[in-house]
């Protein structure tokens, strides 16, 4: 008999809290989930992002309850998030985040993390060093994405930076590309989150105070605002052949002065997912925090109203707890 267990779920055009049968698929791993983040994406598919219908959730941390891998048994892991047919060339070359077959929990074909338990394939499993929280774990699917920038161009402390976008993801990415050693500024509209990114000795630009000075415009802009104004801004502030990588993910379109790019030969870079290993070891060594951006705790039971609190306007990460039996 499968047993049945909390999930908060996307369904009809409505969101809610209810009951549904754990996970049972003999060729995957399942997790009990410990902590799940909310993102920005979780918040655009109940506007009508991705079309998604089901259990909402790709961030998370959790214990392997169950596996086909043995190893895994009993080990805290995050799990990457995209889930390949295993045929195409994507599957085939190891990298499955641009199958044209596959899943994504909480995204795409396949139900998410804000439950009491997630199934995935044991290969898209990682451990979480014993070092590592919970806490700072839940950030490893969100860090990795912010890590992907450096695997797509590559920035050194010679390279003027921008990120345009204080949030979540933006604080990330900011920390992230502070490592490289570059000349980094993030831009947003909130003093409270302009002061947590000089925390971290990132320098913080007011986006009312910017001065855009032609002669001087950057190498490098990374719109990760969540707005469609950002990438407005982005053409505004990135030299001639400079590189634009776009981050948010929204649902509308966008209006874009496309002669800017033409004129200026800027490149213009769609960025995603990233690999967890180089994530979980910048946690691991302590080189990026994560904990400062945790805006609040809920239970899973409260989850629809966590994922309010996470729509106010200026919150930062909301984390959805479960409860160890």
């Amino acid at each position: 008999m499968v047993s049945a267990m909390k999930a908060l779920r996307y369904e009809n055009g409505e969101l809610r809290l209810t009951e549904i049968d754990r996970p049972n698929h003999a060729d995957e791993a399942l997790v009990r989930i410990t902590a799940a983040g909310i993102c920005n994406t979780d918040l655009e598919i109940i506007r009508g992002y991705a079309n998604f219908s089901g259990t909402l959730g790709h961030e998370f941390v959790g214990v392997v309850e169950a596996s086909p891998a043995r190893s895994q048994l009993g080990r805290r892991v995050v799990g990457e998030i995209n889930v390949g047919c295993g045929d195409c060339e994507f599957c085939q070359s190891g990298d499955p985040r641009h199958c044209l077959n596959r899943s994504v929990p909480g995204i795409h074909s396949r139900d998410g993390a804000f439950a009491e338990f997630l199934s995935l394939p044991p290969q898209n499993l990682r451990f979480v060093p014993d070092t590592v929280s919970d806490r700072q774990a839940v950030f490893t699917e969100p860090l990795a994405a912010a890590c992907e920038i450096l695997d797509q161009v590559e920035i050194s402390a010679s390279h003027r930076v921008a990120v345009i976008g204080d949030g979540k993801l933006g604080q990330l990415i900011a920390r992230v590309l502070a490592t490289t050693g570059c000349d980094l500024i993030l831009i947003g509209k909130h003093a409270d989150k302009l002061e947590l990114a000089a925390k971290a000795g990132i320098k913080p630009v007011e986006v009312n105070q910017l001065k855009i000075d032609p002669s001087s415009r950057l190498d490098f802009v990374v719109e990760a605002s969540g707005a469609a104004s950002g990438l407005q801004l982005a053409l505004d502030l990135v030299k001639p052949r400079g590189t634009i990588i776009l981050k948010s993910t929204f649902h509308g379109t966008v209006e874009l002065d496309a002669w800017r790019i033409v004129v200026n030969e800027i490149s213009v870079i769609g960025s995603r997912c990233g690999r967890f290993e180089k994530a979980l070891k910048l946690l691991e060594e302590g080189r990026v925090k994560v904990e400062d951006l945790i805006a609040g705790e809920f239970q899973l039971s409260d989850g629809v109203a966590a994922m309010a609190a996470a729509q106010t306007k200026g919150t930062l990460k909301i984390l959805l707890m479960n409860s160890v039996p």
